[in-house]
């Protein structure tokens, strides 16, 4: 039972709710109280404050005890966030450790997660690209987890709306895979990458290009009013950016929002449940442990945002039960925490290129390379493996030294060095498919430290999986060997599920209640007052980055949402 004697229920009763602060729930954030609703954001991890919480974001790699690297000790205890390429000295305390938050593993599942204000929008890769129709039309042309109740035409201008704020740097490509948005200058290509995108166009008709990323190249005066300065190019994103020169909840949305006076942010907010009124028909709050002290609170709200991240915001509604949804919030369909899928980063290809040695590149490239978007199934099924799969692509060279000599000797040798052949590499990311046999669910038995039940994780690789990966090694090596690369390398890492850092699904969008949670409004079937725009929402995956969707859904809502209160709708 809640506490009243903590405050007045007056005093805990605010006209929205937003449970977590990272890509999506900070863009739930500033719209809401952009429109003038008091808003209460719950964090269940700590407060994380804008360049004062990046406590390595200035250190030289001499000032790291351990040289960036973690110790030995900590690795071993930390055997599933270790596998993170960005846990290291530098970003750990952004990171969930694996003691601390445990949960059930029915399958392989690496759950990588960042409890903290801001969530893992200070640790993402900002790698941004818009979803197309080849992606919301993929399981009605397959017959694969159910219709998307929308298309590009109807989220297109949320698109644009986000990318203005947020800043995203890229080249109007012309691609109707890949279509283009509202874009600062893009990093460029450097002369390996240029030669190896002409090479493909030419043979082949596919493209590279170059990665449209969150990182003000030339910022607009918006991104200036937010407090953000130009990106440095310093490559050191994971630790937080001082200069906000890359979108993340806490260089942006959550400062806009709490500049408007309408955002309550309350931290180390554990959510345990969504409060549904059976009498009302409606949900009228969250129920919250306080992670210090574990005193149970209530909140209270007219709509509620649910973008605790795909698996906890599936755990949250799965918690949430009444008499009205004893399966969980707004589960009428039986679908709530099944067809989760991710995306497959499993495999990878690199080789060396002997050409253009007169060639090196200067400074860092914070989009990292190329892309290469989509080339398979789009406009008619010619593989034995259903959707498709987009790569990156990067060259790069390096000083190699010479450690021969001894004094002076060995200094001179030091200083000289020569460059390195160039070395090109790149990386699968593969559409894996929403299936009823992935799914998540809670333990019947164990708890964690809050009273909330640990949750049971279960998907794995499928057939479909195996012949994609197959088809990106086959496809990226006869690429690479066309373009004179040598010594071509194709491995693949056997990773578990979970390390893309993309899971999606459990709460997916729909036209028909029966089959789906949410309608294209985001808007639960069932529940009308409860929107839920992060991860959870996904119908299907495509192999697009998803960040940016998350964020353009979450805008689109919001705005339907206020729209539909001030009508008395909800």
């Amino acid at each position: 039972m809640a506490n009243l004697n903590t405050d007045s229920i007056k005093d805990r009763t605010f006209d929205a709710i937003v449970i977590g602060s990272g890509m999506s729930g900070g863009w739930a954030a500033k719209e809401l109280t952009g429109k003038g609703l008091k808003t209460l954001m719950l964090e269940r991890g700590r407060d994380v404050k804008h360049i004062k919480d990046y406590p390595t974001t200035n250190m030289y790699p001499w000032e790291f005890e351990h040289r960036g690297e973690m110790p030995m000790a900590v690795q071993e205890a930390n055997p599933i966030v270790n596998r993170c390429y960005a846990f290291h000295e530098d970003a750990a305390h952004f990171f969930v450790k694996d003691k601390e938050h445990p949960y059930i593993q029915d399958k392989p599942f690496d759950w990588i997660r960042g409890y903290q204000v801001g969530g893992k929008s200070l640790l993402w890769a900002r790698q941004t690209q818009r979803w197309s129709d080849f992606d919301f039309e993929g399981p009605a042309r397959d017959g694969f987890a159910v219709d998307w109740p929308i298309r590009y035409q109807d989220i297109a201008p949320w698109y644009s709306y986000v990318e203005k704020f947020a800043g995203i740097s890229g080249n109007k490509d012309g691609l109707a895979e890949l279509p283009d948005g509202e874009f600062l200058p893009a990093f460029p290509l450097n002369s390996v990458e240029q030669y190896f995108s002409k090479h493909v166009k030419s043979k082949y008709g596919r493209h590279v290009i170059s990665a449209r990323c969150a990182h003000l190249s030339k910022p607009n005066q918006i991104h200036l009013d937010q407090g953000r300065a130009q990106c440095q190019e310093r490559i050191l994103c994971q630790r937080g950016c001082p200069f906000g020169g890359y979108f993340s909840a806490n260089a942006s949305t959550i400062p806009w929002a709490l500049k408007s006076g309408n955002l309550t942010l309350r931290p180390h907010s554990v959510v345990e449940s969504i409060i549904y009124d059976d009498k009302k028909g409606k949900a009228t709050g969250v129920r919250v442990v306080d992670a210090n002290t574990k005193e149970t609170i209530e909140y209270y709200a007219k709509i509620i945002f649910v973008n605790a991240a795909a698996m906890n915001t599936n755990l949250v509604l799965l918690n949430s039960t009444s008499h009205r949804f004893p399966n969980g919030l707004g589960n009428d369909s039986g679908v709530l925490g099944k067809y989760v899928a991710f995306h497959n980063y499993s495999a990878h290809i690199s080789a060396q290129y002997d050409g253009m040695l007169e060639w090196t590149t200067d400074g860092r490239n914070p989009a990292g390379g190329g892309y290469i978007p989509r080339f398979r199934n789009l406009h008619k099924q010619e593989t034995d493996f259903l959707r498709g799969y987009a790569s990156g692509f990067s060259a790069y060279r390096w000083k190699q030294q010479n450690w021969d000599g001894v004094g002076s000797d060995f200094k001179d040798n030091l200083a000289k060095g020569e460059l390195s052949p160039w070395h090109v590499g790149s990386h699968m990311m593969g559409e894996t498919i929403p299936k009823e046999a992935s799914y998540v669910k809670l333990d019947d038995k164990l708890k964690d430290e809050w009273g909330v039940p640990l949750l049971k994780i279960s998907m794995d690789y499928d057939d479909n999986d195996a012949k994609m990966k197959k088809d990106y090694i086959e496809q990226l090596t006869e690429m690479f060997t066309s373009a004179g690369f040598t010594n071509i390398k194709a491995e693949s890492d056997n990773r578990a599920p979970g390390l893309d850092i993309h899971e999606m699904g459990g709460a997916r969008m729909g036209n028909d209640p029966k089959t789906s949670v949410l309608n294209k409004w985001n808007q639960m079937h069932a529940v009308n007052n409860v929107f839920v725009t992060d991860g959870a929402s996904m119908t299907s995956t495509s192999c697009q980055n998803p960040s940016l969707t998350y964020m353009a859904f979450t805008a689109c809502s919001a705005d339907y949402a206020v729209s539909e209160m001030k009508k008395g709708n909800i």
